[in-house]
């Protein structure tokens, strides 16, 4: 009988060969475990390669490149550019995106464009202090009305509605107007027109009506002067009507009807004060002041006589006929067209 080959007989401590199982596939794969190894612990002796002391993002970069084989794929004859490869590549959450940063975007834009010299300057803080007045005398309204000084503070927005109109006329006059003035003025109108009026009438209509329907009425004002201002920013200007009642106007019409006292019931004024909302933001075509100065002037004797006859009605028909001049106005657009 053929004796078997001599073997080594295992003891208990012997090592066993279960480290046969991973060895296989860790020399299969010993690029990547070798890549593993040298960033984690470094090489024995202390001298790591030259490419594990790049950053980490290029040295991820380079192995999503090797790992889709994006010198391969990017080659002239296959017609497809690296641009797109790397459009859809995948990208690790963790790594910030490397996208080169302008370094002429990332500079401040200056606020006044063209010639910045002494003289200018000086222009450009005089309109901007004009509309920064009648920021002022809004928030000042709104104490006002806080306290119960009810005429003061329609005064007050009376004064804020000269001012806007002031800072616009001052810099096309002095050669100013720059898209931060723009931007500053609507602001200062969302203030003064869009805050402090419809506080100031609902301090005014405070025991006259209901508080929810006051607060209705005035918070429908608040929403649509900050619609009607956005709208009027990014729609494109047109030199002969607005496109719904101005913001300004809107908040003149309000102030003047609480300082001169209009002697109609509470539910007529929340109902003109809503309407007044809704033709803020409607399409409605209405003149623009420019263009009412040009009327002939025997127009303007039946309003003079009758602001000295009685100056409350006179003001409500000029309010009311205003009003009404848009829906006519687009009536007559629409035949025409």
């Amino acid at each position: 009988m053929p004796r078997a080959p001599w073997r080594r007989r295992r003891t208990t401590d012997s090592p066993r060969p279960a480290g046969r199982r991973w060895a296989g596939p860790l020399r299969r794969s010993s690029t990547f475990a070798r890549q593993v190894l040298l960033v984690r612990v470094g090489r024995r002796d202390g001298d790591l390669h030259a490419t594990n002391m790049a950053p980490t993002e290029h040295r991820y970069a380079d192995r999503q490149r090797r790992r889709y084989g994006l010198d391969r794929l990017s080659r002239p004859a296959l017609g497809v550019g690296r641009a797109e490869i790397e459009a859809i590549m995948p990208v690790s959450p963790a790594m910030p995106p490397m996208t080169p940063v302008d370094e002429a975007s990332s500079r401040s834009i200056p606020l006044l464009p063209g010639e910045r010299t002494i003289a200018r300057r000086v222009k450009f803080g005089l309109v901007n202090a004009c509309t920064l007045a009648s920021l002022m005398l809004g928030m000042l309204a709104i104490f006002l009305a806080m306290q119960g000084e009810i005429r003061i503070a329609a005064l007050c927005l009376i004064a804020c509605v000269g001012f806007d109109g002031l800072d616009g006329a001052l810099a096309r006059r002095l050669g100013v107007a720059s898209p931060f003035g723009a931007q500053m003025d609507s602001l200062a109108d969302m203030c003064s027109f869009g805050l402090a009026a419809p506080v100031v009438v609902y301090a005014s209509l405070a025991g006259s009506v209901s508080t929810a329907a006051a607060a209705v009425a005035c918070a429908l004002v608040a929403a649509c002067a900050a619609i009607r201002l956005a709208r009027f920013n990014v729609s494109p200007k047109d030199g002969r009507f607005f496109c719904g009642v101005p913001t300004t106007m809107a908040a003149a019409v309000l102030a003047v009807t609480v300082a001169i006292g209009l002697p109609v019931p509470g539910a007529v004024l929340v109902a003109g004060v809503a309407l007044l909302a809704f033709a803020m933001v409607s399409s409605f075509p209405y003149a623009k002041l420019a263009r009412l100065v040009k009327l002939p002037p025997w127009l303007w004797l039946a309003p003079v006589i009758g602001a000295l006859i009685d100056i409350r009605l006179t003001f409500a028909l000029i309010v009311v006929g205003y009003l009404v001049s848009g829906p006519v106005l687009w009536l007559r657009q629409r035949r025409t067209a």
